[in-house]
């Protein structure tokens, strides 16, 4: 019984920290839950300037972004663990409803990753910025804008530099493939694909 219950603990951390993995802006309770101090601590740091943040305008509502709760913790010796999950987040930006459905259904049943979906450019630029992936699997041609102009979008953002890109295509020429190289793709790979292969050179490209 206590080895059941110890696993469901386990569990429900680790399913905590990827949901803070994800997160870019965080209350005063929810980074006091993450520092595992008390509201009122992390609130004296706040007001006294030690945690950097800002108030929601028209409100006393004190918000702490990532970057300052994470040199927060660094600098009072605070382990970092519950803002940095294993996971890789993957991104997957297609308008086709079976391969978004296959993407979700076969990453969603690996430990390694964790991953949402994105059908138009105009999605995938919000998602980006809100998800954070370390990988975006990318269709060429979307319903509103062609992939190199998502790939310019994502190179053209500092905090998304180590964000891996692989085009997925049926319909490109080789002078499509380098110019979406040249706008920051990673890597293309042409439909119909290997989703076993795909996993393999994901897997390679993120390390896991």
């Amino acid at each position: 019984m206590r080895t059941i219950v110890g696993l469901n603990m386990a569990k429900a951390k680790a399913n905590a920290a990827d949901g803070w993995a994800g997160k870019q802006v965080f209350t005063t309770g929810e980074a006091a839950e993450i520092c595992k101090v008390s509201q009122q601590t992390i609130i004296r740091c706040f007001d006294s300037g030690r945690l950097t943040g800002f108030r929601v305008p028209g409100s006393r509502f004190r918000r702490i972004p990532r970057k300052d709760l994470l040199q927060f913790m660094k600098s009072n010796d605070i382990p970092t663990d519950a803002l940095e999950s294993t996971k890789r987040r993957v991104l997957v930006v297609d308008d086709d409803e079976q391969i978004i459905e296959l993407f979700l259904d076969v990453l969603s049943r690996d430990d390694r990753f964790e991953v949402k979906s994105a059908r138009t450019g105009y999605d995938a630029g919000m998602m980006t910025e809100q998800f954070r992936p370390h990988l975006v699997l990318l269709d060429y041609m979307l319903p509103d804008i062609n992939g190199n102009l998502v790939c310019d979008r994502i190179r053209s953002n500092p905090e998304l530099a180590g964000t891996k890109i692989i085009v997925i295509s049926g319909v490109v020429n080789q002078d499509e493939i380098d110019t979406l190289l040249r706008s920051g793709a990673d890597d293309f790979v042409k439909k119909p694909f290997n989703i076993e292969k795909l996993i393999e050179r994901m897997s390679e490209m993120l390390g896991v």
